[in-house]
């Protein structure tokens, strides 16, 4: 236990954890590949449904390693070119024992900021992460019923995934 107890205070350890990337992009670098590690800063949480019957939280989050969104006018508006990155889902444990899965969306703080002052803006944000979890995870989302949640700016513990471009 106490080698346990010790192993997990290791682990909550910033000082520790920047090591451990530290030493992970060294590693990384002598294979020929750049690691940057993308810290999700909290965004907001939309709640919905994955086929049906299972809660799902898509974490809206931000980090300045995403590209910057763009706007390009078009015929009757703008198109916009939202850059994200996605992690893979992962099943935590909510209130009661109950599992739900999270999935991190991640995209330029200035993206967030932009939505933070257009409610138009959020609902694209939100449909783009919605179309980035179905995409890429191959599940289908209740969209009809997604919904904000108003006070909650991250669910679970975050996780810091990994952008590998070649040297």
């Amino acid at each position: 236990r106490a080698m346990f107890a010790e192993y997990a205070a290791e682990l909550a350890d910033p000082e520790q954890r920047r090591l451990y990337e530290e030493e992970v992009a060294a590693l990384e670098r002598e294979r020929g590949v750049e690691v940057r590690f993308v810290h999700p800063a909290p965004g907001y949480v939309l709640r919905t449904s994955q086929a049906g019957s299972r809660r799902c939280y898509l974490n809206i989050c931000s980090n300045p390693h995403i590209a910057e969104p763009r706007a390009r006018p078009e015929p009757g508006g703008h198109r916009w070119a939202l850059p994200y990155s996605l992690a893979p889902g992962r099943e935590e444990l909510g209130r009661g024992g109950h599992r739900r899965l999270v999935y991190d969306v991640v995209f330029h703080p200035a993206a967030l900021r932009l939505a933070a002052r257009s409610a138009r803006f959020r609902r694209l944000l939100s449909d783009t992460a919605l179309e980035a979890v179905e995409r890429h995870c191959s599940v289908q989302l209740d969209r009809a019923n997604a919904a904000v949640l108003r006070r909650a700016k991250y669910k679970g513990v975050p996780q810091a995934p990994v952008i590998r471009t070649p040297l």
